[in-house]
């Protein structure tokens, strides 16, 4: 049975969609890895599409269901892989709720400001209610950013749990994306590509 890894944020803008394909796209060389796109806006679908276009990156199964559908599904991918990836819609909703209780880990990314932190707490308060593990990840943050330290000070007080590893506000993840690709496809030297490796592993250490 697979690993089921949701991506969830109210806030638009954080980098939900990017991060999960990202994701994928660093496991599908080794794994049976699945996308699950439940966001209506269905950019995941879009970059899904891109990729299976090019007929030269390692190949992602793909579905995309909403409303009572997503219970189902993911039991279907969990049989047929070993990590499935889900989009979350940016609301708490009936599929977010669905999203989430079928999580093992719930990562929440957030870029370093407060109103992307405050967003956060709807997201951390359903999946402690439905309790499913979940983790920050700050992303987008720019270089030299001080908010960045401020940030982190804030989130250890308040105990919530944040991942070390941290992704830049880089083109290179633009550029990726844009080409149906991952960017540790695309630029796998590139900064970039360490940092999701880095995060990638930081997960993996969640899920044992």
């Amino acid at each position: 049975m697979a690993v089921v890894i949701t991506v969830a944020q109210q806030k638009g803008g954080a980098g939900k969609t990017t991060l999960a394909a990202n994701l994928a796209a660093a496991l599908a060389p080794t794994r049976r890895v699945a996308l699950l796109d439940v966001d209506p806006q269905r950019s995941l679908t879009r970059w899904h599409a891109l990729r299976a276009a090019r007929g030269d990156a390692a190949p992602i199964g793909f579905s995309d269901v909403a409303g009572w559908r997503v219970t189902a599904e993911l039991d279907r991918l969990r049989r047929a892989h070993d990590v499935v990836l889900v989009d979350s819609p940016p609301q708490i909703d009936t599929d977010a709720k669905l999203a989430v209780r079928g999580a093992d880990l719930v990562l929440v990314p957030l870029q370093p400001s407060p109103p992307d932190l405050w967003a956060a707490e709807g997201t951390l308060k359903l999946a402690a209610e439905e309790r499913r593990p979940a983790r920050l990840v700050l992303n987008r943050v720019p270089s030299g950013s001080r908010l960045r330290e401020s940030m982190e000070a804030e989130i250890a007080r308040r105990r919530l749990g944040l991942l070390a590893a941290a992704l830049g506000n880089r083109t290179a993840f633009v550029q990726a994306f844009a080409a149906g690709l991952g960017v540790t496809e695309a630029a796998p030297r590139s900064t970039a590509a360490a940092e999701l490796r880095a995060l990638l592993e930081e997960i993996q250490k969640e899920l044992r």
